[in-house]
């Protein structure tokens, strides 16, 4: 069901062939679609959101109410929503520890510079409905923006019977400010450009299907986005310290999700790869979801029997995983070697799970690759910060040669200008 591969070789180069294939797969029907709506609500507004909202979800879209909102969360599962409340704790403990402020400081040589740091002034959050509900992304996206600031916090969601208690008690609990029962493209569309009652936001965040994320990466330049995420991953470092049954169940919880999951074992024992594998094929069976999984794991996962661990540490750094877990004797004496991962968890306690839910740190990370550059989501990705500058003219004036040469070298003589004037009898 997973193959097992060594590194270094043809089996292990086509694996990265095809995450590659796998990071870079477009649809150009979806990208034509979106096009279409987004083109539709720049010009229709809300009349063009309510056109798709019928052809797609065969309901009118609308605002949730303060009343619909304490009903439906009502419904919440006690347990869920005590766990809901508790995990937002957490998140916003960790939030906290983030959180930049506002500074100045005296120059060398007299005048200060700073930075101003404020959240901003409103954001938007979508939440998928029906089976991809996931109230847990609700606070994982609103707790870091209520943290940061942000002024305004509106969540749309596909409407009708798609609504789903869990979501709206986890938005409550976040601070959302306002629901609006829409979903899709032209939700996306409605929250960048402005489709009144639905107002024009800063930034977009939250998961979606093909037609959301392409929507975002149509969008942004118009306003920001946290990032077009791709399908979930996990790569597992272990050694003969961890269990076979543990490292399987790790690679089978981001199995789950998609058949386009990647869940990798990297390792230096052949005995576990083999007892990893075994173990799939016997959890793989228990699973409801275990279709999805099976498929996920033949197409996108392997077992990688590295000679060592510096060769594993390559592997990962080249990949640059979502979740990188590391099972072995000693987890942090490998942390050094790792450059590439969005969220790394230690020893055979810290499941990746634990991430997802409620250790703190939010679950949106860097996928397909772009953790090499890119970072988890946080309250930093709701602020803007603003350079601040004030000099004075004994401040400026032993500067003013240099702006000038460095002016008229860039042929910028008003530049120049500005500068020499204020000294100039």
């Amino acid at each position: 069901m997973i193959p097992i591969v060594r590194a270094d070789t043809a089996p292990a180069d086509a694996l990265f062939a095809r995450q590659l294939a796998r990071r870079g797969a477009h649809n150009e029907a979806v990208r034509h679609s979106v096009e279409g709506i987004v083109a539709e609500v720049r010009v229709g507004g809300w009349e063009a959101v309510r056109r798709f909202s019928l052809q797609f979800d065969g309901q009118e879209p609308y605002e949730v109410s303060s009343e619909q909102r304490a009903e439906a969360a009502a419904r919440c599962d006690p347990a869920v929503r005590d766990a809901l409340r508790r995990a937002a704790a957490r998140i916003r403990d960790y939030q906290m520890r983030l959180l930049t402020h506002s500074q100045e400081w005296e120059c060398p040589g007299g005048g200060r510079a700073g930075v101003l740091v404020r959240g901003m002034a409103r954001v938007g959050l979508y939440v998928p409905g029906g089976t991809a509900a996931y109230p847990s992304s609700v606070l994982m996206n609103a707790v870091p923006a209520t943290v940061a600031g942000v002024g305004e916090l509106i969540m749309v969601t596909p409407p009708g019977a798609f609504l789903s208690p869990a979501v709206l008690a986890a938005a409550d609990i976040a601070g959302v400010h306002r629901v609006f029962a829409v979903g899709g493209a032209q939700a996306i569309a409605a929250l960048a450009l402005g489709a009144s009652p639905i107002p024009q936001v800063d930034k977009i965040v939250g998961p979606g299907n093909a037609f959301v994320a392409e929507a975002k990466r149509q969008l942004y330049g118009q306003v920001d986005i946290d990032m077009v995420a791709g399908p979930s991953e996990v790569l597992v470092m272990a050694d003969d310290s961890a269990p076979a049954s543990y490292v399987a169940a790790d690679l089978l919880s981001q199995a789950e999700h998609d058949e386009l999951a990647a869940s990798v074992l990297v390792t230096v024992s052949e005995k576990l790869a083999q007892e990893v594998a075994s173990e799939l094929a016997r959890q793989v069976a228990l699973l409801p979801r275990g279709h999805i999984a099976r498929a996920s794991l033949s197409q996108y996962g392997a077992v990688v029997v590295c000679e060592s661990w510096r060769q594993g540490a390559r592997i990962v750094n080249r990949i640059a995983p979502e979740h990188l877990e590391i099972m072995t004797e000693n987890p942090r004496g490998l942390l050094p070697l790792i450059q590439n991962a969005g969220a790394v968890f230690l020893g055979l306690y810290s499941p990746e799970p634990l991430g997802d839910y409620i250790a703190g740190p939010s679950h949106v990370l860097p996928t397909s690759g772009t953790a090499r550059f890119q970072s988890p989501l946080s309250c930093e990705s709701f602020l803007k910060k603003t350079s601040l500058i004030e000099y004075g003219p004994s401040h400026l004036e032993p500067l003013a040669r240099d702006i000038e040469a460095l002016a008229q070298n860039e042929g910028l003589q008003a530049h120049a200008t500005s500068v020499t004037m204020r000294f100039t009898p």
